[in-house]
C-alpha cells in the first residue's frame, strides 16, 4: 500500500481529502474543548478547587480509561458513542491542563502553542505527502515512547532539572516524529478501508485519527511548554 502513494487515482485523492477534513475537525473540536474547559476551570476558583481536591490521579485514570475504550472498541461501538467518548476525553483533558495557567505565564503557553501549531501541520504535512513507508521510524519511536514515560518516572523522584530538561527535549522529537507517522498510518487505514468512509465506519475512523492526532499535539504542546517555561512560571 505504501508503495502506492503516489499513485492515487482522483477518487482516492478526494475520499481521502474529506477523511483527512473530518478528522482534523474532529482534533479541532476537541482542542477547542479542551481549551475552554481548561480556561474555565482556571477562572472558577471553585472548580479548580474541586479539581485540586479530587487529585490528578484519579483524573488521569479516568482519561487512561477513555483513551483505552475509543481505541479497542472502536469497532464495537457506533460513530455518535465513539465522538461522546472523544468529547468526554477532550473535556476531563481540559481540567487536568488547567494547572498550566497556574504554573506557566501567559507568553510561555502561548510561544508553545504557536510552536506546536506549526511543527504539527508541518509534520502531518510530510506525513501525507512522503514517499517514504515510516513504518520502521514508527516502530523506533514507539520504542523510544517507553524509555521516555520511564525515564519521567524516575524524574518524578529526582527531580532533576537538567534531566527534565533532557527528557522534554527528547519527547518533542518523539512527538513530531509520531505526528508524521501517524499520518501516513491513518492515511493508509483510509486507502484500505475500499472506499467505505461515508459511513458510520468511516465516521468511526475519523474519531479514531482525530484522537490518534489529538494525542501527539497535546503532547508535543507541554514538551515544549517545559521547554519555553523553563519549569514553571516566574513572577
Amino acid at each position: 500500500m505504501i508503495n502506492n502513494l503516489n499513485t492515487l487515482s482522483t477518487a482516492q485523492t478526494s475520499t481521502l481529502r474529506a477523511f483527512f477534513n473530518r478528522t482534523y475537525s474532529w482534533m479541532s473540536a476537541g482542542l477547542l474543548l479542551t481549551a475552554f474547559i481548561a480556561w474555565f476551570t482556571w477562572t472558577n476558583p471553585g472548580l479548580q478547587q474541586t479539581v485540586l481536591g479530587v487529585g490528578f490521579l484519579p483524573i488521569i485514570l479516568l482519561q487512561f480509561g477513555l483513551v483505552m475504550a475509543i481505541s479497542f472498541l472502536i469497532n464495537r461501538i457506533s460513530a455518535p458513542v465513539a465522538g461522546i467518548l472523544f468529547a468526554v476525553y477532550a473535556a476531563v483533558n481540559g481540567l487536568t491542563l488547567s494547572v498550566i495557567f497556574l504554573a506557566y505565564a501567559p507568553s510561555s503557553i502561548t510561544a508553545a502553542f504557536i510552536s506546536s501549531a506549526t511543527m504539527f501541520g508541518a509534520m502531518s504535512f510530510i506525513g501525507y505527502t512522503t514517499k517514504t513507508d515510516l513504518t520502521r521510524m514508527g516502530n523506533l519511536m514507539m520504542m523510544a515512547l517507553i524509555g521516555l514515560i520511564v525515564a519521567m518516572v524516575v524524574n518524578i523522584f529526582l527531580h532533576s532539572g537538567p534531566l527534565g530538561f533532557v527528557i522534554s527535549l527528547v519527547g518533542v522529537v518523539i512527538f513530531t516524529a509520531l505526528t508524521a507517522y501517524d499520518t501516513q498510518k491513518l492515511k493508509v487505514m483510509a486507502l484500505s478501508s475500499g472506499g467505505n468512509l461515508q459511513t458510520d465506519t468511516g465516521e468511526k475512523m475519523a474519531v479514531y485519527g482525530a484522537l490518534t492526532l489529538y494525542l501527539d499535539f497535546i503532547n508535543l504542546f507541554l514538551m515544549l511548554l517545559r521547554l519555553f517555561g523553563g519549569g514553571g512560571r516566574s513572577n
